[in-house]
């Protein structure tokens, strides 16, 4: 096939979910398909990003454009001109009318068999007529993200302008879930919402995957037995709320019972609330962005994944039980992984289960040893990113078929 692939960013550095699901699928698609690349460009990635584009891609297309830092006075401001749009802000940043001219200037002869929309927001650029079939790759429903986050706020200004944003998302979600031929999601659950929320037809699953050569086990004999990890985007509202409700709410009854208990925080553009909370408690210890996430994951005894928002599926989880580490789990965090809890996997959603279960398994080193030993043995049979690819493969030809058969 002949695949036209819109994203917003470019894939170097490869440092969050979002980037390696689609880095680690289009590697693989890229051995039997032609994969043309377009995507927005701000110019942050650097020219070496180009270069390595040609790892998933045979060719490719960029967009200028710019984009507001975020916490900065422009991005606040944004936020507030956001109010009086009818599209949601994480939509309504990545809109680009020069992205909209080039895909339509692509499809002005039969050069591709397929566009594939890897994430929601490049949506918003894609013409409204196209004769070319459409999959609109969900790595997460979007709306349930912006749905959690206004319920778990507080602040009564903030939570109106998020269930602002969650009506809008659901809007904008709805509407092209609906208009697009296919709709592939990350997991079960989220295609089962996506049929009932918005009425989709052809809707499809195709599970998160793990690079099992490059995620192992390896003793290094770096492990500190009372060190906790969590690894992510730390400019990511999930992971700001979720690091913000372990440290308040759960270290402190950890450090009741396990007072040298660290928690280290792996992840890009750590926010200026996090590194508040990492000066207060020396405990936490942030190291913003690295090159290699695998030496943090090696010297902790536990991941830990403490999210109560969220959407998809958490690819730091397939991650850290390749490595051989347990994981503690809200089932926020797991969810839409086919875990089970208490087998290779402990699930607790209160500050109180959540602290509970890590003290037990810092207490407990040989029942901590046999719930990563059966996660990784899990992992590495179903969840190597060559099968899951070849499923998203089968998917878009099904969808190539469906499209042009005689009616």
């Amino acid at each position: 096939m002949r695949i036209l692939w819109l994203k917003t960013e470019l894939l170097h550095p490869i440092d969050k979910g979002g980037k390696i699901r689609t880095y680690q699928m289009l590697k693989e698609l890229k051995k039997e398909h032609t994969i043309t690349y377009l995507t927005l460009d701000d110019g942050s990635a650097g020219a070496r990003s180009r270069e390595s584009a040609l790892e998933y891609c045979q060719h490719l297309i960029t967009v200028p454009q710019h984009q507001t830092e975020k916490f900065s006075a422009g991005f606040y401001v944004d936020l507030g001109t956001n109010l009086f749009s009818k599209l949601p802000y994480a939509i309504d940043k990545y809109k680009s009318e020069q992205m909209t001219k080039e895909i339509a200037k692509r499809f002005g002869g039969d050069k591709y068999d397929l566009m594939v929309c890897d994430f929601l927001a490049p949506a918003v650029n894609i013409p409204a007529r196209l004769q070319c079939p459409v999959v609109l790759f969900e790595h997460n429903v979007e709306a349930s993200i912006w749905k959690r986050h206004y319920e778990v706020q507080n602040n009564p200004i903030k939570k109106f302008y998020l269930w602002h944003q969650w009506w809008k998302m659901r809007r904008f979600e709805r509407e092209n879930c609906r208009r697009f031929d296919c709709v592939v999601t990350v997991s079960g659950e989220d295609a089962q919402q996506v049929r009932q929320d918005y009425g989709a037809q052809h809707v499809y699953d195709v599970p998160t995957g793990v690079d099992t050569t490059y995620f192992s086990v390896r003793d290094s004999g770096t492990e500190n037995k009372n060190n906790l990890v969590f690894t992510g985007s730390m400019d990511w509202l999930p992971n700001i709320d979720s690091i913000r409700f372990f440290a308040q709410s759960i270290l402190p009854i950890i450090k009741e019972t396990v007072p040298e208990v660290t928690l280290t925080v792996v992840g890009r553009n750590p926010s200026p609330e996090l590194l508040k909370l990492a000066d207060l408690d020396r405990s936490i210890i942030v190291t913003g962005r690295v090159e290699d996430v695998r030496p943090y994951i090696e010297s902790a005894a536990i991941y830990v994944v403490p999210l109560r928002i969220g959407g998809g599926t958490r690819l730091k989880i397939y991650e850290s039980m390749a490595m051989g580490k347990p994981v503690v789990s809200t089932t926020i965090g797991a969810e839409g992984l086919p875990v089970t809890a208490g087998k290779d996997i402990l699930i607790a959603d209160t500050a109180a289960d959540f602290a509970a279960s890590i003290i037990y398994l810092l207490q407990n080193p040989k029942i901590s040893r046999e719930i990563a030993a059966t996660a990784e043995a899990k992992v590495r049979e179903k969840f190597g990113w060559p099968t899951v690819a070849k499923r998203f493969s089968e998917i878009c030809e099904k969808t190539v078929a469906r499209k042009t058969q005689p009616v």
